[in-house]
């Protein structure tokens, strides 16, 4: 299938994390983030909730060798949703895009169980500064719920498969940010690691 593109709004965002040369900034209308723990993920992680007065920005990327099967595979915790209407981009054509986002009732708060990983947030932060500039990680930041959950301090050890070194003034950005959420960070222990990583981050 040509012309079949995603919407990226999370780790997708940093261009250090993925291969997919041809993606473009876009804005979903319509959408908030927020994070959310589900069984089928031993953490928590973004998802996008409808809302009738928000918007996220992000990237639109083409769907791998135009197989929404196999992109469905690797997004198995989430359901595919068309928003082709409903994304801004500079594409002079308009593509079918889509969104993954998890079911309704399929989620949950997260928990000391399934927290959020700080190397998945420094990942995150990092591509919205690459992309948006300090303003669009503050937009960022005003567009995602879900802080007040606990968040696992593993940058010594980063559990996420795509983390990424941050600079000096990139950790003092997250951190500063956080902060001022008020989330709660807690030490990762070698026990709550392994059960992580035994259960197949992705």
């Amino acid at each position: 299938m040509q012309d079949a593109f995603f919407f990226g709004y999370g780790s997708l965002v940093n261009r250090k994390t993925h291969v997919f040369h041809d993606a473009h900034p876009a804005t979903a209308v319509g959408w908030r983030r927020a994070w959310r723990a589900t069984a089928a993920r031993p953490i928590a992680y973004l998802t996008a909730l409808p809302h009738p007065t928000g918007q996220i920005e992000g990237l639109i990327a083409p769907v791998p060798h135009g197989s929404w099967h196999a992109l469905d595979q690797r997004e198995h915790a989430y359901a595919r949703v068309p928003v082709s209407d409903r994304v801004t981009h500079p594409l002079p054509n308009r593509p079918e895009i889509a969104i993954y986002a998890i079911p309704q009732g399929a989620h949950h708060a997260p928990t000391v169980e399934n927290p959020i990983l700080l190397s998945y947030v420094d990942v995150v932060l990092q591509g919205y500064l690459a992309e948006f500039g300090q303003d669009g990680v503050a937009r960022f930041l005003a567009s995602t719920d879900g802080w007040d959950a606990p968040v696992l301090d593993d940058r010594k050890a980063p559990i996420y498969p795509r983390h990424q070194s941050l600079v000096p003034a990139e950790r003092r950005m997250v951190d500063r940010a956080l902060a001022d959420l008020g989330a709660q960070i807690i030490a990762a222990t070698p026990e709550m690691a392994q059960r992580i990583v035994q259960s197949r981050v992705v």
